[in-house]
């Protein structure tokens, strides 16, 4: 709770524990912890109904890759069959009042058209900036690294925005706040972008090696991550092409943020 008050300062007025939890002041709005389920105080009786929210440890380096061992290709097979059979739900209460978007339609009202790139985004108002110091960063990469600028020549599709939930799930997405950017370029070349595709046609998803998975340049995650957003290519679960706005788990991870 207190790597959320201290990732939106504007917003949360201050973390304190508080009728035998720890409490986050959201605006005029109290969010209790609940077990991982972020429930203002009149729902804190229901945490049952919901599945934690994901505060996990974001590593800042990927660890050098090894064939997966017959017990983690079984955790793997079992974590996505779980996923399967019980979708995580999520209470979307607090990121809900977060980005003031409770519906469709309230989220629309928060969203601006920048420029990326080239390219036209959607995203939320409250992270414009962040996102126009985060192509400043790629493009003076790009200015010495050949890596960076084969990569934003080769972008296809750049979309932020959509009101949905994660796939295969009952939780809401980032994307619905416009707070997530997907950046995918024409060609794939054969390479793994997103875990769920991939099952499609590989039952053995996670085994899939980094290089044959479709890796932004190095330059491009350090930019986005030095402005509070976290890649999916760290998740096990991966999703190559995702970036999100999530200052507190990086916070939370003990890794610097440049706005911080």
């Amino acid at each position: 709770m207190r790597a959320l008050a201290a990732a939106y300062p504007d917003q949360i007025l201050g973390a304190e524990y508080r009728d035998g939890d720890w409490a986050a002041l959201l605006r005029d709005q109290w969010f209790y912890y609940a077990q991982g389920r972020l429930l203002p105080e009149e729902l804190r009786d229901q945490a049952g109904d919901y599945d934690p929210q994901p505060f996990y440890n974001y590593i800042a380096e990927l660890p050098p890759w090894h064939d997966p061992t017959s017990e983690e290709s079984e955790r793997y097979e079992r974590s996505a069959s779980t996923r399967e059979a019980n979708p995580p739900k999520r209470s979307q209460h607090f990121y809900d009042a977060l980005w003031q978007a409770h519906t469709r339609a309230e989220s629309y009202e928060r969203l601006k058209t920048i420029f990326f790139l080239g390219r036209e985004l959607l995203i939320h108002y409250a992270i414009m900036e962040e996102v126009t110091l985060v192509e400043v960063q790629i493009k003076k990469a790009a200015e010495t690294d050949a890596e960076v600028r084969r990569w934003i020549e080769g972008l296809d599709t750049l979309s932020a925005w959509s009101w949905r939930t994660i796939a295969d799930t009952e939780s809401r997405s980032f994307h619905a706040y416009g707070i997530a950017i997907d950046l995918l370029p024409a060609s794939t070349g054969g390479r793994a972008a997103y875990w769920l595709w991939t099952a499609d046609y590989n039952p053995r998803w996670w085994a899939v090696p980094y290089e044959q998975r479709l890796h932004p340049p190095d330059a491009v995650i350090r930019a986005f991550e030095s402005y509070g957003f976290v890649w999916g290519g760290k998740w096990t679960f991966y999703d190559t092409m995702h970036f999100e706005f999530r200052p507190e788990i990086l916070l939370l991870s003990g890794l610097s943020i440049a706005r911080y």
